[in-house]
């Protein structure tokens, strides 16, 4: 099946309540942003509080859920904080299900001998550690849905690692592993499922970080991921876990099989 293709209805995510971490700009808003359209309560989360509040006039004013905001640094998150998140989202919402894990933090890249080690406790802490901490304190509320979904969101380096791209690569490969053992120990639960999405060449503001040299015009657009983003999130993808879904080379593979 080319994901690329696929037709969402209308309302595939109606009723339902989605996390978007990393939801102020670049592919996360376009993702609230889609989620809402087809029916979500989004919450968006970041730090950049004012960022957020323009997101959530762009999701009300397209007449999609009146969204919620909840603002949280993960860099500087602590496990209460993540437990105070999740018990936010069930007084406020009573329900979860799904967790889009966008937010993501990039330093610069450089020899690993010119890397310091508070630059990858930071990238470790925001691009692996929160993911982890966060699917963690939320588990509940995912349990308690007839169909949760959690998106994990990779990069091109963790899958083909490469010099230079230290710490940040590193950061990111944890995340197919964590996906493999998280899918595993949620087989006997089929309401539950976690994936990686790699998401390639696509315009962002880290994109643009990682990669100065291109035009924005030689990069896809993020709505083109899209597609990806609602099948995973939605119905449709039910039974479908522990995959990672290569966009660049439009490749799917069982990561927990991976050999």
């Amino acid at each position: 099946m080319d994901l690329r293709s696929y037709r969402p209805s209308a309302d595939l995510l109606r009723e339902r309540v989605i996390l978007v971490t990393g939801a102020s700009r670049g592919i996360g808003r376009v993702a609230a942003l889609a989620f809402a359209r087809h029916g979500a309560t989004v919450i968006l989360h970041g730090r950049d509080v004012e960022r957020l509040e323009a997101v959530y006039d762009e999701i009300e004013a397209a007449g999609g859920p009146q969204p919620t905001i909840l603002p949280l640094d993960l860099a500087k998150a602590a496990e209460r904080d993540f437990d105070n998140l999740a018990q936010a989202i069930e007084a406020q919402l009573t329900r979860l299900d799904g967790i889009l894990h966008n937010a993501c933090h990039f330093t610069h890249l450089g020899p690993l001998q010119n890397e310091r080690l508070a630059d990858w406790l930071d990238l470790l802490r925001v691009n692996l550690a929160a993911p982890f901490a966060l699917t963690r304190a939320c588990a509940h509320l995912l349990r308690a849905s007839p169909d949760a979904s959690v998106v994990l969101i990779a990069e091109t380096h963790a899958l083909h690692p490469a010099a230079y791209w230290g710490g940040f690569a590193v950061s990111k490969s944890g995340l197919l592993t964590l996906s493999a053992i998280q899918a595993q120990e949620w087989e006997p639960l089929p309401n539950l499922r976690m994936n990686v999405v790699v998401p390639g060449k696509v315009n962002s503001p880290l994109r643009t970080r990682t990669h100065p040299g291109e035009t924005a015009d030689s990069r896809a657009d993020p709505e083109s991921l899209m597609p990806l983003y609602l099948y995973l999130m939605g119905p449709d993808s039910r039974g479908t876990s522990g995959q990672v879904f290569d966009t660049e080379e439009n490749r799917t593979w069982d990561e927990g099989r991976r050999t």
